[in-house]
């Protein structure tokens, strides 16, 4: 009887600590992630600024501009997914508003190809088990190339992580670094996909469920 109770106590004590022990890896492994991006950060925020960049007045400092931005690209989720797709954008123009606006766009433009890559690698993994035609496939894989433009005017707000400026002669360079919910990011390429394949093809809307039920 005392053996029993004394093993009954070790394992109460053991399933108290395990989650006590899941805590302390998660902190480190946040710990590790800050200390991470915040290395990184520093050590581009001098190169950017020998290269004669600098931030608009009033702005937050470009080392904690780009610490957020490095933060968010090592974050993910219960999956191992990551949370946020990170692209950046660059442009020169006569003003620093045109200019950023501009790289904004290229920014968007970046981020949804590398969501389009994201799908075209899911899809690429579901045509094999949906017995699509030769055809079929073919154009699934056609209208997944074809979608970066759609998607990125698919794209709601971007949250704008980083935000600097050159002077070139009289022009005004913008680099912009944009992010972007990765879980968000998907399901509206999927939304585009789905549209333009409904359009331009005769695949089944029940082969179509299939298709795209990436998760």
């Amino acid at each position: 009887m005392k053996r029993l109770i004394f093993a009954l106590t070790i394992l109460f004590s053991v399933s108290l600590a395990i989650p006590v022990m899941g805590q302390a890896t998660s902190k480190d492994a946040q710990k590790e992630m800050k200390s991470k991006a915040y290395k990184k950060a520093r050590k581009e925020a001098k190169k950017y600024k020998r290269d004669g960049f600098y931030v608009a007045p009033g702005a937050i400092p470009l080392e904690k501009q780009l610490e957020k931005s490095w933060g968010l690209q090592y974050e993910t989720d219960e999956k191992g997914n990551p949370k946020y797709f990170v692209a950046s954008g660059n442009s020169v123009a006569e003003t620093q508003t045109a200019a950023k606006l501009q790289a904004i766009e290229t920014a968007k433009l970046n981020l949804a190809g590398q969501i389009s890559t994201n799908i075209a690698a899911l899809i690429e993994n579901s045509i094999a088990n949906q017995q699509l035609t030769t055809e079929e496939a073919a154009s699934v894989t056609k209208t997944v190339a074809a979608s970066k433009n759609l998607i990125a005017q698919e794209l709601g707000r971007v949250l704008t992580t980083v935000e600097m400026y050159k002077k070139i002669g009289t022009n005004i360079e913008s680099d912009i670094f944009i992010a972007y919910s990765y879980e968000m990011a998907v399901e509206a390429g999927k939304k585009v996909i789905r549209q333009q394949l409904e359009e331009q093809t005769d695949i089944l809307h029940d082969k179509l469920d299939k298709l795209m039920d990436l998760n």
